[in-house]
């Protein structure tokens, strides 16, 4: 009979359990389902100055300016480096590029820059639930050590880090090939017509940007003079997969394309998109309905075609009833460049317009105007329309959706990406970073180090690259070190070192240890 009591029990207390786990469970399934979507929009080599809510008043860019006037527009918002490849290592690492080998500006036949075994921001957005993709440019390589093979898969690539989905332009335009690559192959690449992309002329008698330049639509100014495509030359060589190039003119509309079949999704699980916009990199062929947008030329013709995808992608998420729970963020690879190898009259129309806005430099500098960039942060109803001029970066996105979606970085991955998100969601008092480190690209020695309002410049070489002389990019001599203070001085123009020294000494230490410590986080 005690026996049968105590079975008796047991049933009850099994039954009450059963009965209370749907709502043990409930409160996590609320939070899961309050988890926002993430949009990720990048510029490529878009400056400070280059949109009306940062200054801008040649052109108007007014989707993006709806979305600061809502959000939080940042004034102390950057990149990591003032070049593209490394910012975006940084961005999907979360450590800094120069810690790895090869993290320099990738050329067309680069394997894969970031190892499959790495953690990545993608990760962190799966391992919430979330489905990943990217759309747009890639640039941080595809294959194994032998590099890309165009005519089969090509992995490891975007797949392997974390994304569910992707559909690239491999390189950066300005480089071959032509082609889209959706997840791990060449799209609408013909079988019989395979594609080769080389570094030397694969023929005497190849078409290049030397030999046809009178047939060119844009002509070169610098290095871009190898293979044609749609009257255009490139840096590099490549042959075949006709049927699968695209043509300049339409990479905004298929990215845009692309980006509203993953919004659109029926799904119950959030998304988490990287938007990786080629504009407004060369070469600058926007759309032709954005052709003479403007007054200054297919430069800022770029910016507007680049505020319609802005424009589109927002529109979709408003038609799918998304939009009440979207975060979006825009930002840019790196600061702005005017001749960057073609000629297509940016410097000769630029008129007052100032695209690094009040700093000193561009692409390619660790002034300020290589990598203080635009970075807006946008979530309606939930974001309170501010100007903030707290430090954050696009390396600490990772650290930052990490504690979005309620996840712990691993101790050894994304080492130098700080949890800023109270300071990307405009919370009242939230600080954002204390310090950061520049570079320009690669891992030539030269850093620059932010604290507060002091910067210290180091160069290990001699030679300081597009420091803006007279609007033109100039390669000028400078000291191994430079300090600065921002506050009294934003142009970088006074070198205070020698009246600071203690303050020098101070940041030398810091930046040496940041470096050498393999880590800052």
């Amino acid at each position: 009979m005690s026996e049968l009591k105590h079975m008796f029990k047991f049933i009850v207390t099994l039954t009450v359990v059963f009965l209370q786990l749907p709502l043990l469970a409930a409160p996590q399934r609320q939070e899961e389902d309050n988890r926002p979507n993430v949009i990720v929009i990048m510029a490529d080599d878009l400056g400070y100055g280059d949109l009306s809510c940062y200054g801008a008043d040649s052109f108007k860019t007014p989707n993006i300016d709806k979305l600061a006037a809502g959000g939080v527009r940042f004034t102390n918002g950057y990149c990591s480096a003032s070049t593209c490849t490394p910012t975006r290592y940084s961005l999907l690492t979360g450590s800094y590029a120069f810690r790895k080998p090869g993290t320099g500006i990738a050329p067309p036949n680069s394997p894969a820059v970031i190892d499959p075994s790495t953690f990545t921001l993608p990760d962190v957005m799966k391992r919430a639930g979330y489905r990943t993709a990217i759309v747009g440019k890639w640039h941080l390589g595809l294959g194994g050590e032998e590099g890309p093979d165009w005519n089969g898969e090509l992995k490891p690539g975007p797949l392997e880090l974390g994304f569910d989905s992707c559909f690239l332009l491999p390189t950066t335009n300005d480089r071959v090939p032509q082609v889209y690559v959706e997840n791990h192959r060449v799209l609408n690449l013909d079988p019989n017509d395979p594609l080769w992309v080389g570094r030397m002329k694969p023929s005497e008698d190849h078409p290049t940007g030397i030999t046809h330049r009178h047939t060119l639509k844009m002509d070169w100014s610098h290095g871009h003079n190898s293979t044609i495509h749609n009257g255009i030359s490139r840096i590099g060589f490549y042959t075949g997969g006709h049927a699968a190039r695209f043509r300049d003119e339409d990479l905004a509309d298929k990215w845009v394309e692309k980006s509203i079949e993953i919004i659109e999704e029926d799904s119950e699980d959030p998304f988490f998109l990287f938007f990786s916009s080629h504009d407004i990199h060369v070469p600058r062929i926007p759309h032709e309905r954005f052709q003479g947008a403007t007054k200054l030329g297919f430069r800022a013709d770029s910016i507007i075609q680049f505020d319609w995808c802005v424009g589109a992608l927002v529109n979709a998420l408003k038609k799918s009833r998304k939009l009440d729970n979207t975060l979006i963020i825009v930002c840019s690879d790196n600061g702005p460049v005017m001749d960057d190898g073609y000629k297509d009259f940016a410097l000769e129309k630029l008129g007052d317009h100032r695209a690094a806005g009040p700093y000193t430099g561009g692409k390619y500098s660790v002034y300020e105007g290589g990598t203080r960039t635009p970075f807006i942060t946008y979530w309606k109803g939930q974001i309170r329309p501010a100007v903030s001029d707290e430090i954050v970066c696009t390396i600490d996105l990772a650290g930052s959706l990490a504690a979005l979606t309620r996840q712990s970085l691993p101790q050894n991955a994304c080492v130098d990406s700080f949890n800023v998100l109270p300071a990307l969601l405009g919370e009242n008092g939230a600080k954002g970073r204390d310090h950061l480190v520049q570079q320009n690209n690669g891992n030539n020695g030269t850093y620059a180090l932010r604290n507060g309002d002091w910067k210290l410049h180091r160069y290990d070489k001699k030679t300081a690259r597009n420091v803006v002389v007279e609007k033109q990019l100039a390669n000028v001599k400078v000291p191994p070190y430079m300090l600065f203070n921002l506050a009294e001085d934003p142009t970088e123009s006074n070198n205070v070192i020698a009246e600071y020294p203690e303050v020098a000494e101070r940041m030398k230490k810091q930046l040496a240890e940041v470096i050498e410590s393999g880590r800052s986080r």
